[in-house]
């Protein structure tokens, strides 16, 4: 009896993550994770620069705008109208969202790091509910935590930081720039441990021809393809292979 009440709980559970999902907004990413994130997952895009991270978390946001869920976008290099600029050049009308008061993006101060920080935790997650964001990117995650020279206190900074994201609950996305001796590990190598969804986006260089390929590395809860998979940075944003294999050269 008490064996079948587990079975039938466990299955509850099962379903009930199951079905809270939010798509990625990339073809071909869903079906690799059962069909999106879990809903209140913290997602990191691990990748050397050149490999689509910026216009994954654009693609991210705007795949929700056009659901009706609000978004706050977080950019700590590129200024807004760079950013409005670059989302244009894919057909995705940033603007449009802004004047609506369904997306915000903002620029955070690096002058004084150690405010901006203390800001961010304790006044974004009202931010958050106030504007009632269901998505949120920070790009890039790594130019956050590198400001702090020492490594204790970025950890503690780091992990302050996702608390109070993880507490609110919003479904989140961080870029976050590889590390040059690891082809597996972010700049910091703290990110993908606090996080609950670690992507590596990367070139795969065969035969003198550059490729580009993504492999999902964990995703907490969630029955995922562990495979190397092609992608490609299209016109219309990026598209990835769930069914195609990649020779994994150098990796």
């Amino acid at each position: 009896m008490m064996m079948d009440l587990k079975c039938q709980m466990s299955e509850k559970l099962s379903n009930t993550i199951i079905s809270n999902r939010i798509s990625s907004g990339i073809k071909g990413l869903d079906n690799m994770i059962g069909g999106g994130f879990p809903e209140g997952h913290i997602v990191v895009v691990i990748g050397d620069s050149g490999v689509g991270k910026t216009t994954f978390a654009m693609q991210f946001v705007m795949d929700g705008l056009v659901k009706k869920e609000p978004a706050i976008y977080i950019s700590i290099e590129e200024e807004k109208e760079s950013l409005i600029a670059s989302a244009m050049v894919y057909g995705w009308d940033m603007e449009k969202y802004i004047k609506e008061n369904k997306l915000a993006i903002l620029n955070l101060d690096l002058s004084d790091i150690k405010t901006t920080a203390r800001k961010i935790k304790t006044e974004l997650p009202e931010f958050i509910e106030s504007f009632g964001a269901k998505r949120m990117v920070i790009d890039s995650i790594t130019l956050f935590s590198m400001m702090f020279d020492d490594v204790i206190e970025r950890r503690i900074r780091l992990a302050g930081l996702i608390k109070a994201i993880r507490n609110v609950g919003i479904t989140s996305l961080f870029t976050a720039e590889l590390n040059t001796d690891s082809t597996r590990h972010s700049k910091d190598g703290i990110v993908e441990y606090t996080s609950d969804g670690v992507l590596i986006f990367a070139h795969n260089e065969v035969e003198k021809n550059i490729k580009l390929m993504m492999r999902v590395v964990k995703m907490r809860r969630v029955q995922h393809d562990r495979s190397y998979r092609p992608y490609e940075i299209t016109n219309k944003g990026i598209v990835v292979y769930p069914n195609e294999m990649v020779f994994q050269h150098g990796v």
